[in-house]
């Protein structure tokens, strides 16, 4: 415990702060706030970083114009520290092709987190407009930023990495509550909560009774944990009869994307497939779904022959292989390819294709250019180096699988979109997310994406089939738990039955409307606030 004396003094100081040392203080917190997510999943935390926050926007009505230029630049600080240490690892992509891309990881491990913390900066802004001299602050702050944290996953294709909702995410009762509010609801309650105990330096004036505010938060996080706890201990895992088994090949990005690679790709693929995984363990025959990762090939998979042919020979009867891969557009015969899609194959063990998936939210810088056509005549190549971009898909929907429950399939980060990946009206038996995170090589980076990937799972009350190249594939059941996994930077292959799904929770059936809901009464709560005071 802190001495309230303490606690008040170094409030103060934050408040009082000014110029560099301000920007420094607002750097700090948001790198230290990084933490929260995984793999360290530090969320504790944040009832320090929180404080912060709220302090540097009472600091900031000493400045021009009510204060909200100050605020917005002590929220781009913050925005940056959170970010940047946060993202670090999206730099490792610009090493894959050193000789072409390293001189933009600068601009990556920078541009990108100074982008995104324009977002939280105005966060901060808009929570300055909205300032009250009271606990009821913090609820501006937590409107404010879950409303700015809401655009960041939407505008200009969105980003909503690492959003603030996650840090609630772990332990897994906590993450609970996701299935009644999703990620923009747990958002509005991990900003209320942590940010709490900046109240504590309000004093006792005029009745006020500032420690309300963080016994009020310990409890509702004591009310989320009991919440999630029961919800577990009734939802117990129970699998299908539906044997699955994930390769995970591990290979690098250099041989990945290597023509010349062909055999030797195809060869460590068919060989580690059919590797027994225990004694029991017959390889691939156990299975009734073989799933390999995004992208597998280096060639368009179904105008290969020999390969379709060596699929064939590796899957039995009755054994179906999901599998990503580039796949090139109909274009009349002699009709140079340029471009192609990002794909999943549902392949039969006769070599036909049942079912392919088109990638529809594709990556920025990755996979397409903004402004296409000027950026490439300027020089610029997308990290896939595919001429003209990848193409999009054209609608989400789910895959047919023999012997199996609907799927819906997702590539790469379309996972991260919360409420943009099942409608009511097809709603599937589980998620299959094939990815390729070997670009982010061994960093915190794949941690994240599987922790976002477990909240899909809880939000949707659906089981998630995770596989990637170089990890971390899983295995995760509908309320979050994780039945199976493979680690990072190895190859080896992954059996699990596949989990049953839920009803559809509350957050599958009504989206964000709670979230909307609880919004705006916060804000009635807020602006109420303000002209009660200044009547008074």
């Amino acid at each position: 415990m802190i001495p309230a004396s303490k606690l008040r003094a170094a409030g103060l100081a934050i408040i009082l702060a000014w110029g560099w040392k301000r920007a420094a203080l607002a750097l700090v917190a948001g790198a230290l706030s990084a933490l929260a997510m995984a793999p360290f999943n530090a969320w504790p935390l944040l009832f320090l970083t929180f404080p912060v926050a709220v302090w540097l926007i009472d600091g900031a009505g000493a400045g021009r114009w009510r204060g909200v230029p100050a605020a917005a630049m002590s929220g781009f600080w913050f925005g940056l520290g959170y970010f940047v240490v946060g993202l670090y690892w999206i730099g490792y992509a610009f090493l894959v092709d050193a000789p072409t891309f390293a001189w933009l990881m600068p601009f990556a491990v920078l541009g990108l987190p100074a982008y995104l913390a324009l977002f939280t900066a105005a966060g901060f802004a808009l929570a300055r407009l909205l300032w009250t001299r009271d606990a009821s602050r913090l609820l501006a702050l937590a409107i404010s930023l879950t409303i700015t944290e809401w655009l960041r996953g939407h505008l200009l294709s969105g980003f909503p990495w690492n959003s603030f909702g996650y840090a609630l995410s772990e332990p897994l009762a906590l993450a609970q509550t996701a299935s009644l509010i999703g990620l923009w609801g747990m958002t509005f309650l991990t900003v209320a909560i942590f940010a709490s105990p900046a109240v504590l330096i309000d004093g006792t004036s005029r009745g006020r009774k500032p420690w309300l505010a963080p016994v009020a938060a310990l409890g509702l996080l004591a009310v989320m944990a009991v919440f999630g706890a029961v919800r577990l201990s009734m939802q117990p895992t129970v699998l299908a009869k539906v044997k699955l088994r994930i390769m995970q090949p591990n290979l690098q990005q250099d041989v990945k994307f290597n023509y010349a690679a062909k055999a030797e790709v195809m060869q460590k693929y068919l060989t580690l497939s059919d590797r027994a995984s225990g004694p029991q363990s017959t390889g691939v025959s156990d299975a009734q779904i073989l799933i390999w990762p995004e992208s597998a090939f280096p060639f368009f998979l179904t105008r290969e022959a020999d390969a379709m042919a060596q699929i064939a020979d590796l899957l039995p009867r009755g054994t179906v292989l999901i599998t990503g891969s580039v796949r090139a557009p109909d274009l009349p015969p002699g009709v140079r390819i340029t471009r192609a899609y990002n794909s999943i194959y549902a392949i039969d063990h006769d070599g036909s294709v049942l079912s392919v998936y088109d990638k529809l939210h594709l990556v920025p810088f990755g996979e397409y250019l903004p402004f296409q056509d000027w950026m490439e005549k300027l020089g610029f190549v997308q990290l896939t180096r595919v001429q003209g971009g990848f193409i999009p898909g054209t609608r989400r929907r789910a895959m047919d699988i023999p012997n199996a429950p609907r799927a819906l399939p997702l590539i790469c980060y379309e996972a991260i979109f919360p409420g943009d990946i099942t409608t009511r009206d097809d709603r599937p038996g589980w998620i299959i997310n094939v990815t390729n995170d070997g670009w982010f090589g061994i960093s915190t980076g794949p941690y994240q994406h599987l922790q976002q990937m477990r909240l899909r799972a809880v939000e949707e009350g659906l089981p998630v089939v995770r596989a990637a190249n170089t990890g971390i594939s899983a295995v995760i059941d509908p309320s979050g738990r994780i039945v199976a996994r493979l680690g990072l930077g190895i190859e080896g292959v992954l059996d699990a039955n596949l989990p049953s799904a839920l009803p559809p929770t509350i957050y599958a059936r009504v989206r964000d409307i709670p979230t909307g809901m609880i919004l705006a009464v916060a804000l009635l709560l807020v602006i109420r606030r303000r002209f009660a005071r200044r009547k008074s």
